[in-house]
């Protein structure tokens, strides 16, 4: 074999290599993306221990949220803290713990919402979501609380999936309690063809369903969760599956349902 042969051939192996280094890197970075988000998350709030002891007694968040506890329409469980999406029937659950002002969360639905979205119309899976307030707990604040309240409302209405990714796609950075605001709260139900009428608007600034999502985060705390986003598939933790991917969810799912 000539010089010039071994050459072209050593080349294109090189190129082969370092291409299969490049997805390698990709495929690394898309995890740490999930996996890294959820550090934040959980650590990030591990760092203000001192502020959550301090926020704990709030007097104004524990007021507003003192009043009955009125749980949004069609809410499930055991402690009725569930806002189930999809049809009741489908054979496989997606449990998901979600706090609106996490960017773990945000990281989580940008990778996973077009597949749970896929997968519940198609009406083989059912997922029930459950809303706390992690980061108001230990960054101060009512954004989380507010949020939440807010997507209550607009499960009454309801518009509460597409009102949930309109959170998540609007989410300011964790330290920016901007959710806090109830006009803004009402500014983005706008984007959400019909959801902002007088009923939503008296729910949003009225925090009709504090109490119910104090009732939500404290059956979190309960369930000895670590962190959000805390997602169960029929029970089992999948959010700690580091080979978890869109597509192996789509295949669990799928094999529940030749059951």
């Amino acid at each position: 074999m000539s010089e010039k042969n071994r050459e072209g051939k050593r080349t294109a192996r090189e190129r082969m290599a370092v291409e299969r280094e490049k997805q390698k890197a990709a495929e690394k970075r898309r995890r740490a993306l999930i996996v890294g988000a959820s550090v934040v998350c959980v650590l990030g709030l591990a760092a203000v221990i001192g502020v959550i002891a301090a926020n704990s007694g709030g007097d104004d968040t524990e007021s507003e949220s003192a009043g009955p506890v009125v749980a949004p329409s069609g809410a499930l469980g055991k402690d009725g803290t569930a806002i189930p999406v999809g049809e009741p029937g489908a054979k496989a659950t997606l449990t998901v713990w979600e706090d609106f002002r996490c960017p773990a969360c945000k990281s989580f639905e940008q990778v996973y919402s077009p597949t749970i979205h896929e997968l519940t119309d198609a009406g083989q899976l059912k997922a029930e979501y459950h809303l706390v307030t992690l980061i108001d707990n230990g960054l101060g604040g009512t954004g989380s609380r507010n949020a939440a309240n807010a997507a209550a409302c607009a499960q009454d209405a309801g518009k509460f999936t597409a009102y949930h990714d309109v959170l998540f796609e609007n989410q300011p950075m964790e330290s920016d309690d901007a959710f806090a605001d109830k006009d803004r709260l009402i500014e983005l139900a706008g984007k959400v063809d019909g959801l902002d009428t007088p009923v939503f608007r008296s729910c949003v600034e009225d925090g009709t369903h504090n109490s119910w999502v104090a009732k939500s985060h404290e059956a979190f705390q309960k369930g000895g969760f670590s962190g959000t986003p805390t997602v169960l598939f029929d029970g089992k933790n999948i959010y700690e599956d580091r080979s978890m991917t869109p597509e192996k969810l789509k295949q669990m799912v799928q094999e529940a349902n030749k059951g």
